[in-house]
């Protein structure tokens, strides 16, 4: 995965650099570096923000659901 492709993803999780490395336990620096000339992207990091992509849209759906009281 390139830098671009890595910025479009945190960008559609709705994730700042920061905001991501907090979830992972590391650095903000580590996470800014990677895409870098001198880092780059861990090959998990793009199906893990897929992942995370896709469990927001399903809690956005069980909530709207459960506000709707479709499930009573």
């Amino acid at each position: 995965m390139n830098k671009n492709k890595f910025n479009e993803l945190l960008k559609k999780a709705d994730l700042t650099k920061k905001e991501f490395s907090v979830i992972l336990g590391t650095t903000a620096g580590t996470v800014t570096n990677w895409g870098t000339s001198d880092r780059e992207i861990p090959y998990w990091v793009e199906s893990w923000l897929t992942l995370y992509i896709e469990k927001q849209k399903f809690e956005k759906l069980k909530k709207a659901i459960k506000e709707s009281g479709a499930c009573n």
